[in-house]
């Protein structure tokens, strides 16, 4: 392989890169946005894929993420690789704000059927059955449908709108490119 390192990393530091990147998140998140603008798929593929990938950070699923936004993605015609990088707006800095956010929301929807949320949302996840967990995934899997759609619906009119002043001017910036490389061979034809 042509980028490949020496020496090959180990389990511990891949996970504290993925925990923590080497340069910076600012740098991650830039490389993200870049891969998406560089989809060469249309403007409303990417900018679908992504809300895709956005809303199913918002289900209780944690593990299906990946799935669900390609069902999405597939069903709304949006690009598959964009679905993937949209999941990243489900990461361990903001799941505790969206199960928190979701529960809330799915306890507002379902006034009567209200339960106390444990102190330590996310080890519940991890440790118990699915059947206990009912009471509890019910109303985050209904409270993430409407704020999943309010995700999905900014990041699909971002990312619209980044993708397509992007291509513009990259557009642009290629035409005055090509007009600098044509110059010096019509001064040639032209002496010739």
């Amino acid at each position: 392989m042509l980028f490949k390192r020496r020496n090959e990393a180990g389990l511990r530091e891949r996970l504290r890169v993925w925990a923590w990147p080497r340069v910076s998140w600012r740098r991650s998140w830039a490389y993200y946005i870049k891969r998406a603008l560089r989809l060469s798929a249309t403007p409303h593929a990417v900018a679908a894929g992504v809300a895709a990938g956005a809303f199913a950070s918002f289900t209780p699923f944690v593990g299906f993420h990946f799935l669900i936004a390609f069902l999405l993605a597939y069903v709304i015609r949006g690009n598959l690789v964009a679905g993937a990088i949209g999941t990243a707006v489900g990461n361990p800095l903001t799941f505790p704000f969206i199960w928190a956010g979701t529960l809330q929301v799915g306890e507002l929807m379902l006034p009567g059927e209200s339960q106390a949320a444990p102190r330590r949302l996310g080890e519940h996840l991890v440790e118990k059955s699915f059947e206990q967990l009912w009471p509890l995934i019910k109303p985050m899997a209904l409270g993430g449908i409407p704020l999943g759609l309010a995700a999905a619906a900014v990041s699909y009119l971002l990312v619209y709108k980044t993708v397509v002043a992007y291509r513009a001017a990259r557009r642009q910036r290629l035409s005055g490119l090509n007009g600098r490389q044509r110059r010096p061979e019509r001064a040639e034809a032209e002496s010739a």
